[in-house]
């Protein structure tokens, strides 16, 4: 097969083609329209990017196109690769059929945007959804608000921002009760809940996860709660970086309970050696800390 034949068989069938046929399934609501989700397994993920054409596992360094993909798959050397893309020419996908369409046009500038939301408020759907959905305290989404990290989202969903060093929102993280995604243009830095300067981090994996963490520690005035978005860029491990080299910190990993969690762990852990501050792991009782946290409240309510 020769060069030409190969970019056409690379344009032709996409990744999750070849994920769906070894029987991988789309984790709806863990995906968005840029980056689908696929489960097999326990511990077995593969995020499909580049509308198809990439992927990578984030538990892993893995990634590539859809010619490493037929590797990770199990495919022995190129020339199986090849011929396991070319046996899925023409396999048909279950394309998911997402609640939100796509945008069509120029994307206004990420704090303009930002800033032409509302902030929640008592009563609001953005509020409800928070407080009756997700079960978080209003003194804890009150807060969040006067920290200016939230934003009412469309059809009651939540924006979560995200911001730089210099309090500058970068992006922000969105959830539904049948939405999640990610500011289109934006960048996943951290989303910084509670008190700044202090020297208690504890890193999450989303922001409803830190807002909860922080309920279910009574907001402790010494933490700074932390949200990745489920992301782990360049430009995020550098920010957990500069927050743990401050004297006497101490960096709590915070994470899910379970394999992507504790690989998530062990990135921070690498952060804290090399900075050389206090580390240590904390798990939630539940699979994160949102469900922990509604876990309690039904607990209460059964109670009454």
């Amino acid at each position: 097969m020769d060069k030409r034949d190969i970019e056409a068989l690379r344009g032709t069938v996409f990744c999750g083609a070849l994920l769906e046929r070894d029987g991988w399934r789309i984790d709806l609501k863990q995906s968005t329209r840029r980056a689908v989700k696929y489960r097999r397994a326990e511990g077995e993920i593969v995020i499909v990017i580049h509308n198809g054409k990439g992927w990578f596992d984030p538990l892993s360094d893995a990634k590539g196109d859809v010619f490493s993909l037929a590797e990770h798959l199990g495919a022995a050397g190129f020339v199986a690769a090849l011929d396991l893309v070319a046996e899925t020419v023409g396999f048909v996908t279950a394309a998911p059929r997402w609640e939100r369409p796509a945008r069509a046009g120029p994307v206004a500038p990420t704090e303009t945007r930002w800033h032409a939301r509302n902030s929640p408020r008592p009563g609001s759907p953005t509020w409800r959804y928070l407080s009756a959905e997700r079960c978080l305290p209003d003194g804890a989404i009150q807060l969040a608000i006067d920290q200016k990290l939230l934003r009412e989202g469309p059809l009651g969903s939540m924006w979560a921002a995200h911001n730089n060093a210099a309090g500058q929102v970068c992006g922000w993280e969105e959830r539904g009760s049948d939405w999640r995604g990610f500011a289109t243009g934006g960048a996943k830095t951290l989303f910084r809940f509670g008190a700044v300067g202090s020297s208690r981090i504890c890193v999450t994996e989303a922001a409803i996860d830190a807002m909860s963490l922080a309920a279910l520690e009574g907001q402790r005035s010494d933490t700074l709660y932390l949200s990745t978005g489920g992301g782990w860029s360049p430009t995020t491990a550098a920010a957990i970086d500069s927050l743990v080299r401050r004297p006497a910190c101490a960096l709590v990993a915070a994470t899910d309970a379970n394999r992507q969690g504790d690989i998530y762990a062990d990135r921070l852990r690498a952060v804290a050696d090399e900075a050389g501050c206090h580390f240590s792991r904390l798990r939630p009782d539940a699979e994160d800390w949102n469900d922990q946290l509604r876990r309690l409240a039904a607990g209460k309510n059964l109670k009454q």
